[in-house]
């Protein structure tokens, strides 16, 4: 112990640093390197290319779900009531998937995406023009259709890197947005036949 406050700075540098929220967060980082590091069974690298590719799922997912979203505010026409409740019964349920994704991340020991910023750099999604006038239902429909096709084929990229480190956690749930975003796909794509 005499060995630790020895090398610890003067009193006197001590007391140019002295409150207690600096003190706060140097205790707080100096916990962190002695945090044990992530062994679930899946090698580092595996872990890291799941995470990245749960991460692109994530960004498509949310782009997805904002849309979804957006169209249920701004749908108008002869459509108006169903589609505006089928939106939303989408949007909230692809809102509630998107902590388990973002969990699913930290659960691989790395940060999830949170800023638009982010979600723009990793999406696979195009980001439409905003509706200066209110676009036909149509078009939100088939833009929905494409954005849940997208989602899919992210999930599938991501599901063979899953497979391939035996991580079936991700799998799983991989396997769930497939199911529900084929789906929606599906649902969507009978309203233009």
């Amino acid at each position: 112990m005499a060995k630790t406050k020895q090398s610890k700075k003067p009193a006197a540098a001590k007391t140019k640093q002295a409150s207690k929220p600096a003190t706060a967060k140097q205790k707080l980082a100096a916990a962190a390197p002695s945090a044990p590091g992530v062994n679930i069974g899946i090698k580092d690298g595996d872990r890291k290319k799941v995470a990245d590719g749960l991460s692109h799922f994530l960004a498509d997912a949310y782009t997805l779900y904002l849309k979804t979203h957006n169209f249920h505010w701004n749908v108008t026409g002869s459509m108006f009531n169903s589609l505006h409740n089928m939106f939303m019964d989408q949007y909230t349920e692809q809102w509630n998937a998107l902590d388990e994704i973002a969990e699913r991340i930290r659960a691989l020991g790395f940060n999830a995406p949170g800023s638009y910023r982010e979600f723009a750099a990793l999406t696979s999604i195009a980001e439409e023009p905003g509706l200066s006038d209110s676009a036909d239902w149509r078009e939100m429909v088939r833009q929905l259709v494409e954005g849940n096709e997208a989602v899919c084929r992210t999930a599938r990229r991501v599901l063979e890197q899953a497979d391939d480190a035996d991580d079936a956690p991700s799998e799983d749930l991989l396997t769930q947005r497939l199911q529900t975003h084929e789906k929606y796909a599906w649902m969507l794509r009978s309203l233009l036949q």
